[in-house]
Parts: C-alpha cells; structure tokens; sequence
C-alpha cells in the first residue's frame, strides 16, 4: 500500500470516527475533536518548524481535519447541552454567536489554505499563523485555565 493510500485512509476513518463521537455533545466528545485539531495543528507545526519534512499529503490531510472538526465543533454545544459542566466557560453559553463565528473562521481559514495548499516549509508556518490565531482568539475568549 502507498503513503497516499495510507493518509487518505487515516483522514477519512478520522473523519468518520469524529462524525460519530460528535453527534453526542458530551464533554468526551468535546475533548476528543480539540484533541483532533492539536494533532493536527502539531502536525503543520512539526513541518512549520523543520522538524518533519514537508509532506503535501500530510498537510492536506491537516489541514482537512481543522477545517472539518472546527466547522462540526459548535454543534457539540446546543441546546440539550450540559450547561453545568464546569470546563466550559459559562462565557460561551451567553456568547454563543461570537463562539460559533470564531470555530467558522478557523474552519473558512483551515479550508482556504487547504484550497491553495501550501507548497512548502514556509507555506505551512504563514498558515499556520493564521490557524493560531484563529485558535488563540477562541481560547482567550472561552478556554478555562487551570491552575
């Protein structure tokens, strides 16, 4: 089997997998799609950083994972949800329109460097700028720290 192969394989039950841990909204399901997109972010950043070398299949395949997780990731906050659990802001739930704009950013961002794919080493770190930033935003604005 080739490397092709292999990563289209990895993305598409990745992508499967999330489509059904996503569906429940539970805080594990939660964990596991942020788990998703720092995989993938760590991914860009090893080629980013030279650490791995640039592999156009894997960051396809990145930036294929941001773009979808992020744009599935809201949807693990609806209505039905536990508005209790305590690692959730409770910001998010009264800023539920700026939290969903901020995962539709990541995911347009993720999904227009995906459409003019980066062709090298330094292609990735500029878009990988622009993902931090999307992820750093949200994370400022929602994420709970601890201590």
């Amino acid at each position: 089997m080739n490397w092709k192969a292999i990563v289209a394989a990895t993305v598409f039950a990745g992508v499967a997998f999330g489509s059904v841990v996503a569906a429940d909204g539970t805080h594990d399901s939660r964990i596991a799609m942020m788990k998703k997109i720092g995989g993938a972010a760590g991914t860009l950043g090893a080629v980013a950083k030279g650490t791995k070398p640039y592999d156009a299949d894997a960051v396809k395949a990145a930036l294929t994972t941001i773009a979808e997780t992020a744009k599935a990731f809201p949807d693990q906050f609806g209505p039905n949800s536990d508005k209790t659990d305590p690692e959730v802001n409770p910001k998010l739930w009264d800023n539920i329109d700026d939290f969903k704009a901020k995962a539709a950013k990541l995911s347009t961002d993720a999904e227009t460097a995906l459409a003019t794919l980066p062709a090298d080493q330094a292609g990735v770190g500029e878009a990988l700028k622009t993902l931090g930033a999307d992820c750093g935003a949200c994370h400022q604005a929602y994420r709970i720290t601890k201590n």
